[in-house]
């Protein structure tokens, strides 16, 4: 399935956003997931379907100001 991951095209093979997390060796901790400019909660990934096409935007949590 082709998706965009940060802007970039991407072909991945996950149906989900807990297996693309796998996939791609995201972080367990740190991260949030948008998804169509929609932010998805850790807690629905398992749940969320992958469709080609999607726009995916993973934020990076970072200390300081």
């Amino acid at each position: 399935m082709k998706i965009l991951f940060n802007q970039q095209p991407l072909e991945v093979s996950a149906n989900n956003l807990s297996d693309l997390s796998l996939e791609l060796q995201l972080p367990t901790s740190g991260i949030a997931v948008a998804v169509n400019n929609r932010l998805i909660p850790r807690t629905n990934w398992q749940n969320f379907l992958l469709q080609d096409g999607m726009s995916i935007l993973v934020i990076k949590a970072v200390c300081g100001g």
